[in-house]
């Protein structure tokens, strides 16, 4: 068994009997026990990754078929110390006044974090999760497999986006071809998760771009470009690599009877615009 998947175990008994501000600060945990620390390999063993070519589906494209080990970004500005090839990061961030003012007021123990009601992270959030994803694609679909709360993201190769997309935690996905490099574009957010562990905020304009390059057999050099011109200046970027595992997904479980909600450690968590938890006044940004 992979030594960070011990972890889940550890921080659900966590919640139930110590106090925690919320279930970003599990997040934080996770990602600094043992193999799972900012991008460090959680890949078991003596399995060494492959070098060799990358392979090829049928139709000709590169195959990303398969279980990859990534960095865990809990903030999307920083780069990993230790080895800053495995995650480059955006440096400061272009916030906008309002970008700006929501990092600052950002406090999950005061106002709630949707990730402690297990809600969705989000497409990015999940990305920058730190356990494992597994791609599977075809020359109609691409999928991605989190292992991240069991979620998953399908998205079409397709030439454009719907003309009035609904809505969602995860966004509107559609993939394309740059000659071998995959790019997932997505829009149609619904603004009420965030970037990463740390807040850094987005809104319903966001527009995501991943890239997927396969470089050899066992790598892929990954992008994420984010554009939200509510909170943010300019776009920015953030670089990953990617290594292939020698493992499946493991089963992942979050628990929505978390002691620490309620007993009040951590406040309930209420969607922006919606009316209040009964019992509970609306928390103030």
């Amino acid at each position: 068994m992979r030594g960070l998947h011990i972890v889940p175990a550890v921080c659900v008994v966590a919640a139930l009997l110590f106090p925690v501000q919320a279930a970003a600060q599990a997040e934080k945990t996770l990602g600094t026990i043992g193999a799972g620390v900012a991008g460090e390999s959680t890949v078991p063993g003596k399995w060494v990754p492959p070098t060799g070519p990358a392979p090829r589906m049928p139709n000709g494209k590169p195959d990303f078929n398969g279980v990859w080990d990534h960095p865990y970004v809990p903030d999307m500005s920083a780069s990993n110390a230790r080895n800053p090839k495995l995650q480059k990061g955006a440096g400061p961030l272009p916030y906008t006044d309002a970008g700006l003012q929501n990092i600052k007021a950002y406090d999950p123990a005061k106002n709630g974090d949707y990730t402690g009601m297990c809600m969705p992270f989000g497409l990015t959030r999940s990305m920058n999760s730190p356990y494992p994803l597994q791609i599977m694609q075809n020359d109609k679909y691409v999928t991605v497999l989190f292992e991240q709360s069991t979620w998953f993201h399908v998205v079409p190769f397709k030439d454009k986006h719907s003309a009035d997309p609904n809505p969602t935690w995860f966004g509107e996905s559609i993939a394309k071809w740059d000659g071998d490099t995959l790019v997932i574009d997505t829009v149609g957010f619904n603004g009420w998760t965030r970037l990463d562990t740390k807040g850094n905020p987005l809104s319903d304009k966001l527009h995501v771009v991943q890239t997927f390059t396969r470089t050899d057999a066992g790598h892929i050099a990954y992008t994420v470009t984010v554009d939200d011109p509510v909170y943010y200046m300019k776009p920015w970027t953030n670089e990953r690599t990617f290594t292939l595992m020698n493992s499946d997904l493991l089963e992942y479980s979050c628990e929505e009877n978390n002691r620490a909600l309620w007993e009040g450690r951590i406040k309930l968590w209420t969607p922006p615009g919606s009316e209040p938890v009964r019992g509970q006044a609306v928390p103030h940004e």
